[in-house]
Protein backbone atom coordinates (compact mmCIF):
# COMPACT_ATOMS: atom_id res chain seq x y z
CA UNK A 1 0.00 0.00 0.00
CA UNK A 2 1.35 3.45 -0.90
CA UNK A 3 2.31 6.07 1.68
CA UNK A 4 -0.59 8.29 0.63
CA UNK A 5 -3.18 5.51 0.81
CA UNK A 6 -1.89 4.27 4.14
CA UNK A 7 -1.48 7.54 6.04
CA UNK A 8 -3.28 10.19 3.96
CA UNK A 9 -6.73 9.72 5.57
CA UNK A 10 -5.24 10.31 9.03
CA UNK A 11 -3.20 13.45 8.26
CA UNK A 12 -6.01 16.05 8.68
CA UNK A 13 -6.67 14.71 12.17
CA UNK A 14 -2.99 14.50 13.04
CA UNK A 15 -2.72 18.16 12.03
CA UNK A 16 -5.65 18.98 14.33
CA UNK A 17 -3.90 17.17 17.16
CA UNK A 18 -0.56 18.86 16.50
CA UNK A 19 -2.16 22.30 16.59
CA UNK A 20 -4.02 21.52 19.82
CA UNK A 21 -0.82 20.13 21.32
CA UNK A 22 1.22 23.23 20.53
CA UNK A 23 -1.61 25.77 20.65
CA UNK A 24 -0.61 27.22 17.31
CA UNK A 25 -1.36 26.30 13.70
CA UNK A 26 2.04 27.37 12.39
CA UNK A 27 3.96 25.48 15.05
CA UNK A 28 1.76 22.40 14.80
CA UNK A 29 2.08 22.27 11.03
CA UNK A 30 5.85 22.67 11.33
CA UNK A 31 6.02 19.50 13.40
CA UNK A 32 3.83 17.70 10.87
CA UNK A 33 6.17 18.74 8.05
CA UNK A 34 9.21 17.61 10.02
CA UNK A 35 7.57 14.26 10.74
CA UNK A 36 6.59 13.66 7.12
CA UNK A 37 10.03 14.64 5.86
CA UNK A 38 11.68 12.22 8.29
CA UNK A 39 9.22 9.50 7.33
CA UNK A 40 9.81 10.02 3.62
CA UNK A 41 13.58 9.71 4.14
CA UNK A 42 13.30 6.55 6.22
CA UNK A 43 9.88 4.90 5.86
CA UNK A 44 11.13 1.79 7.64
CA UNK A 45 10.98 3.78 10.90
CA UNK A 46 7.21 3.17 11.03
CA UNK A 47 6.24 0.33 13.36
CA UNK A 48 4.44 -2.16 11.10
CA UNK A 49 3.08 -4.02 14.10
CA UNK A 50 0.75 -1.10 14.84
CA UNK A 51 -2.28 0.07 12.90
CA UNK A 52 -1.44 2.82 10.37
CA UNK A 53 -3.15 5.53 12.46
CA UNK A 54 -1.48 4.52 15.73
CA UNK A 55 1.87 4.09 13.98
CA UNK A 56 1.62 7.56 12.42
CA UNK A 57 0.83 9.25 15.74
CA UNK A 58 3.57 7.25 17.43
CA UNK A 59 6.09 8.38 14.85
CA UNK A 60 4.92 11.98 15.20
CA UNK A 61 5.48 11.82 18.95
CA UNK A 62 9.00 10.49 18.48
CA UNK A 63 9.81 13.46 16.21
CA UNK A 64 7.98 15.96 18.43
CA UNK A 65 9.68 14.73 21.59
CA UNK A 66 13.12 14.72 20.00
CA UNK A 67 13.16 18.14 18.36
CA UNK A 68 11.70 20.51 20.93
CA UNK A 69 11.41 24.03 19.52
CA UNK A 70 14.32 23.65 17.11
CA UNK A 71 12.43 23.04 13.91
CA UNK A 72 13.14 26.52 12.64
CA UNK A 73 16.47 28.32 12.23
CA UNK A 74 16.12 30.90 15.00
CA UNK A 75 18.51 33.79 15.15
CA UNK A 76 20.22 34.83 18.37
CA UNK A 77 17.57 37.41 19.18
CA UNK A 78 14.78 34.84 18.68
CA UNK A 79 16.09 32.10 20.93
CA UNK A 80 14.26 33.40 23.98
CA UNK A 81 10.98 33.23 22.08
CA UNK A 82 11.84 29.68 20.98
CA UNK A 83 12.49 28.70 24.59
CA UNK A 84 9.15 30.20 25.60
CA UNK A 85 7.43 28.20 22.86
CA UNK A 86 9.06 25.06 24.18
CA UNK A 87 7.84 25.82 27.69
CA UNK A 88 4.32 26.30 26.32
CA UNK A 89 4.19 22.79 24.84
CA UNK A 90 1.66 20.52 26.52
CA UNK A 91 3.03 18.20 29.24
CA UNK A 92 2.55 14.47 28.91
CA UNK A 93 -0.68 14.56 30.94
CA UNK A 94 -2.26 16.79 28.30
CA UNK A 95 -0.90 14.60 25.51
CA UNK A 96 -2.58 11.55 27.01
CA UNK A 97 -5.84 13.39 27.57
CA UNK A 98 -5.94 14.81 24.04
CA UNK A 99 -5.14 11.46 22.46
CA UNK A 100 -7.87 9.77 24.47
CA UNK A 101 -10.67 12.32 24.44
CA UNK A 102 -10.12 14.39 21.28
CA UNK A 103 -8.54 11.79 18.99
CA UNK A 104 -10.60 8.92 20.48
CA UNK A 105 -7.74 6.46 20.87
CA UNK A 106 -8.25 3.64 23.36
CA UNK A 107 -6.08 3.57 26.48
CA UNK A 108 -3.87 0.76 25.07
CA UNK A 109 -3.44 2.78 21.85
CA UNK A 110 -2.50 5.91 23.82
CA UNK A 111 0.04 3.81 25.70
CA UNK A 112 1.53 2.61 22.41
CA UNK A 113 1.73 6.16 21.03
CA UNK A 114 3.37 7.56 24.15
CA UNK A 115 5.56 4.53 24.78
CA UNK A 116 4.18 3.79 28.23
CA UNK A 117 1.81 1.28 29.86
CA UNK A 118 -1.98 1.43 29.98
CA UNK A 119 -2.09 1.91 33.74
CA UNK A 120 0.28 4.85 33.44
CA UNK A 121 -1.92 6.42 30.75
CA UNK A 122 -4.92 6.24 33.07
CA UNK A 123 -2.95 8.06 35.74
CA UNK A 124 -1.89 10.72 33.24
CA UNK A 125 -5.47 11.29 32.09
CA UNK A 126 -6.71 11.57 35.67
CA UNK A 127 -4.03 14.16 36.35
CA UNK A 128 -5.04 16.10 33.25
CA UNK A 129 -8.70 16.00 34.29
CA UNK A 130 -7.80 17.43 37.69
CA UNK A 131 -5.71 20.14 36.04
CA UNK A 132 -8.51 21.11 33.66
CA UNK A 133 -11.00 21.37 36.51
CA UNK A 134 -8.67 23.92 38.08
CA UNK A 135 -8.79 26.14 35.00
CA UNK A 136 -9.66 29.73 35.67
CA UNK A 137 -13.39 30.33 35.39
CA UNK A 138 -14.46 32.43 32.42
CA UNK A 139 -17.54 33.57 30.53
CA UNK A 140 -18.64 31.34 27.65
CA UNK A 141 -20.73 32.27 24.62
CA UNK A 142 -22.38 29.29 22.91
CA UNK A 143 -23.27 29.64 19.22
CA UNK A 144 -25.38 26.61 18.37
CA UNK A 145 -28.77 26.31 16.66
CA UNK A 146 -29.67 22.86 18.03
CA UNK A 147 -31.40 23.46 21.41
CA UNK A 148 -30.47 20.10 22.92
CA UNK A 149 -26.80 20.42 21.94
CA UNK A 150 -26.71 24.01 23.17
CA UNK A 151 -28.22 22.96 26.51
CA UNK A 152 -25.75 20.08 26.85
CA UNK A 153 -22.81 22.41 26.22
CA UNK A 154 -24.16 24.97 28.67
CA UNK A 155 -24.58 22.34 31.38
CA UNK A 156 -21.10 20.97 30.77
CA UNK A 157 -19.21 24.26 30.90
CA UNK A 158 -21.16 25.31 33.99
CA UNK A 159 -20.15 22.04 35.68
CA UNK A 160 -16.55 23.03 34.90
CA UNK A 161 -17.06 26.27 36.79
CA UNK A 162 -17.62 28.62 33.86
CA UNK A 163 -20.50 31.04 33.29
CA UNK A 164 -22.65 30.93 30.14
CA UNK A 165 -23.31 34.48 29.00
CA UNK A 166 -25.51 33.62 26.03
CA UNK A 167 -26.76 30.91 23.67
CA UNK A 168 -27.01 32.30 20.14
CA UNK A 169 -28.55 30.54 17.15
CA UNK A 170 -27.59 32.98 14.35
CA UNK A 171 -24.61 35.06 13.31
CA UNK A 172 -26.23 38.40 14.11
CA UNK A 173 -27.47 37.16 17.47
CA UNK A 174 -24.02 35.88 18.37
CA UNK A 175 -22.29 39.15 17.50
CA UNK A 176 -24.85 41.15 19.48
CA UNK A 177 -24.44 38.92 22.55
CA UNK A 178 -20.65 39.16 22.36
CA UNK A 179 -20.81 42.95 22.26
CA UNK A 180 -23.29 43.14 25.11
CA UNK A 181 -21.42 40.75 27.41
CA UNK A 182 -17.90 39.98 26.14
CA UNK A 183 -17.03 36.29 26.65
CA UNK A 184 -13.71 34.73 27.54
CA UNK A 185 -14.40 31.71 25.34
CA UNK A 186 -16.65 30.94 22.36
CA UNK A 187 -18.07 27.54 21.47
CA UNK A 188 -19.25 27.82 17.88
CA UNK A 189 -21.20 25.60 15.47
CA UNK A 190 -20.51 26.07 11.75
CA UNK A 191 -24.00 25.95 10.23
CA UNK A 192 -26.52 28.16 12.05
CA UNK A 193 -30.31 28.42 12.16
CA UNK A 194 -30.85 31.01 9.42
CA UNK A 195 -28.22 29.42 7.16
CA UNK A 196 -25.70 31.98 8.34
CA UNK A 197 -22.15 30.87 9.06
CA UNK A 198 -20.70 30.28 12.49
CA UNK A 199 -17.28 30.88 10.96
CA UNK A 200 -18.38 34.36 9.89
CA UNK A 201 -19.83 34.97 13.34
CA UNK A 202 -16.51 34.00 14.93
CA UNK A 203 -14.59 36.27 12.56
CA UNK A 204 -16.90 39.18 13.45
CA UNK A 205 -16.36 38.57 17.15
CA UNK A 206 -12.59 38.24 16.77
CA UNK A 207 -12.45 41.64 15.10
CA UNK A 208 -13.51 43.15 18.42
CA UNK A 209 -12.30 40.67 21.04
CA UNK A 210 -9.17 38.61 21.73
CA UNK A 211 -10.89 35.38 22.70
CA UNK A 212 -10.28 31.66 21.97
CA UNK A 213 -12.85 29.99 19.71
CA UNK A 214 -13.66 26.26 19.64
CA UNK A 215 -15.56 25.13 16.54
CA UNK A 216 -18.07 22.28 16.74
CA UNK A 217 -19.14 20.52 13.56
CA UNK A 218 -20.30 17.18 12.17
CA UNK A 219 -17.98 17.70 9.19
CA UNK A 220 -14.48 18.52 10.52
CA UNK A 221 -12.87 17.74 7.16
CA UNK A 222 -14.54 20.87 5.75
CA UNK A 223 -12.42 22.99 8.08
CA UNK A 224 -9.22 20.90 7.90
CA UNK A 225 -8.42 21.65 4.29
CA UNK A 226 -4.88 22.98 4.56
CA UNK A 227 -6.01 26.51 3.76
CA UNK A 228 -5.42 29.34 6.21
CA UNK A 229 -6.71 30.19 8.68
CA UNK A 230 -7.84 26.92 10.18
CA UNK A 231 -9.27 26.42 13.65
CA UNK A 232 -6.76 25.37 16.27
CA UNK A 233 -9.50 23.78 18.35
CA UNK A 234 -12.14 21.65 16.68
CA UNK A 235 -14.73 19.28 18.16
CA UNK A 236 -16.44 16.68 16.02
CA UNK A 237 -20.15 15.95 16.48
CA UNK A 238 -21.42 13.88 18.15
CA UNK A 239 -19.02 14.87 20.90
CA UNK A 240 -18.05 13.28 24.18
CA UNK A 241 -17.99 15.13 27.48
CA UNK A 242 -14.24 14.62 27.86
CA UNK A 243 -13.69 16.02 24.35
CA UNK A 244 -15.28 19.31 25.32
CA UNK A 245 -13.36 19.42 28.59
CA UNK A 246 -10.07 18.75 26.80
CA UNK A 247 -10.59 21.47 24.20
CA UNK A 248 -11.87 24.03 26.69
CA UNK A 249 -8.89 23.41 28.96
CA UNK A 250 -6.42 23.58 26.08
CA UNK A 251 -7.97 26.72 24.58
CA UNK A 252 -7.94 28.61 27.88
CA UNK A 253 -4.48 27.32 28.78
CA UNK A 254 -2.80 28.43 25.57
CA UNK A 255 -4.72 31.70 25.40
CA UNK A 256 -3.48 32.56 28.89
CA UNK A 257 0.08 31.67 27.83
CA UNK A 258 -0.21 33.95 24.81
CA UNK A 259 -1.45 36.83 26.96
CA UNK A 260 1.41 36.33 29.40
CA UNK A 261 3.89 36.42 26.53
Amino acid sequence: MSFVNQFGPHLPFLRRYARALTGNQTSGDAYIRASLEALAEAPDQIDDSLSPRVALYRFFHIIWGGTGAKLEDFGAEERVAADERLLALAPIERQAFLLSSVEAFTLPEVAQILGTDTEGVGTLIDAAMADIEKSLATKVLIIEDEPIISADLASLVEEMGHQVTGQATTRSEAVAMAKQNPPGLVLCDVQLADNSSGIDAAHDILKELDVPVIFITAFPERLLTGDKPEPTFLITKPFQENTVKACVGQALFFHAKAQEA
